[in-house]
């Protein structure tokens, strides 16, 4: 998601990025703990369909149009089916497959394939520190990967992680290839109700409607997190409030989520990691760090 850049951040404002980053980074282990009782398709469901409404009246409250071109709208669709609904439901999957550190760290890949699908749908440049992040990143993989090939552990929940990077990615490159003539906080709302509605059809053809229970204190925690700190509060701070910043100072939020997401996983979910996924995280953090923070590049 872009935030558009100002010369001026205030202090109170700049001490937000980190509360967005711990928001965002603790969502990992929050989701891994409702996952025990709450279905996948509900959980996603619920969270973008309350993002998506949050932002709707956001939008109204503060006078802005929900309007969309209707030549628009398969844009709008596309990516947000990219971008939000396949992102979301493919890493709930995959919180369920493998370890949620790891889901975090290899998920984390989207910027270095933003910029590889830049470079071929919208010709921009992929100068020296791009290079340098996309081999950065590369390597981080092969420093997660590679021992779990070695030792037969290797989890088709990793794909799915990295199948969703790579549709986060694709939905994001593709929306500034085919811009919606509609506000940034409009084109996440729709795409957030889009999302929850096509979670919805999920929901109900793969596990039906949800069954009102008894869910235990910490389900339900993680729950409440999930869909109104990590969704609805986020959602709201990188919208009103990060915009009012410089976009390299927003970006260090970005790059603070699967740092936190480790860290939330090995104090919450009691995960260890091994010494090549300190590698990994080292490396794709890092690679994240220099495509992040790189000025915006130019069309080739």
């Amino acid at each position: 998601m872009a935030v558009q850049e100002t010369a001026h951040p205030r202090g109170g404002t700049l001490a937000l990025v980190p509360l967005l980053g711990l928001l965002w980074g603790f969502n990992w282990p929050a989701v891994r703990i409702a996952l025990d009782e709450i279905a996948p398709w509900t959980l996603r469901a619920a969270g973008m369909l309350c993002a998506g409404l949050l932002l709707v009246g956001l939008a109204l409250a503060s006078g802005r149009s929900l309007r969309v071109p209707q030549q628009h709208w398969l844009r709008l669709f596309v990516t947000g089916i990219l971008s939000i609904a396949a992102f979301n439901v493919l890493l709930a999957f995959a919180q369920l497959m493998a370890p949620t550190s790891r889901i975090a760290i290899v998920t984390f890949t989207m910027p270095l394939w933003a910029a590889l699908f830049g470079s071929l749908l919208l010709k921009e440049k992929l100068d020296g520190g791009r290079w340098l992040g996309l081999a950065l990143g590369t390597a981080g993989l092969l420093a997660l990967g590679w021992p779990l090939v070695v030792g037969g552990e290797l989890s088709f929940g990793l794909l799915l992680a990295l199948i969703a990077g790579m549709s986060w990615a694709a939905g994001t490159v593709l929306l500034k290839r085919f811009p919606i003539a509609a506000p940034a906080m409009t084109i996440a709302a729709w795409q957030l109700l889009l999302g929850g509605l096509c979670a919805s059809v999920g929901m109900l053809f793969f596990e039906g409607l949800p069954v009102i229970g008894t869910l235990q204190d910490r389900t339900l925690l993680a729950f409440a997190y999930h869909v109104l700190l990590a969704q609805a509060l986020a959602y709201f701070l990188w919208f009103e409030v990060l915009p009012r910043l410089p976009a390299s100072a927003a970006s260090m939020g970005t790059l603070m989520v699967p740092a936190v997401g480790v860290f939330g996983s090995m104090i919450l979910l009691g995960e260890r990691l091994a010494l090549f996924d300190w590698l990994g995280l080292v490396l794709v953090m890092g690679a994240g760090a220099t495509i992040l923070l790189q000025p915006k590049p130019e069309a080739s």
